[in-house]
């Protein structure tokens, strides 16, 4: 079964395990970012699982999404 909450911003975002690890890195303001990235990218939505993995499994891309270095970000 799949559920969606409408209208999350990924600063008030429970991510989970991996996603967690990375998101707790993350400015305010890169969180808005990334966010803006993610809804051109996807207009009809994510589910939760979703975003978290990308957080998890893609933290290099959003760190090239955002300009960062990845591992700079890890050592904050």
């Amino acid at each position: 079964m799949r559920t969606y909450k409408e209208n999350t911003s990924l600063t008030d975002f429970d991510f989970w395990s991996g996603g967690k690890d990375f998101a707790d890195n993350l400015t305010y303001s890169e969180l808005t970012e990334v966010e803006n990235h993610l809804e051109d990218l996807y207009p009809d939505g994510m589910t939760e699982t979703q975003i978290n993995d990308i957080f998890w499994f893609d933290d290099g891309w959003i760190c090239e999404m955002l300009g960062l270095d990845i591992e700079e970000v890890y050592n904050r």
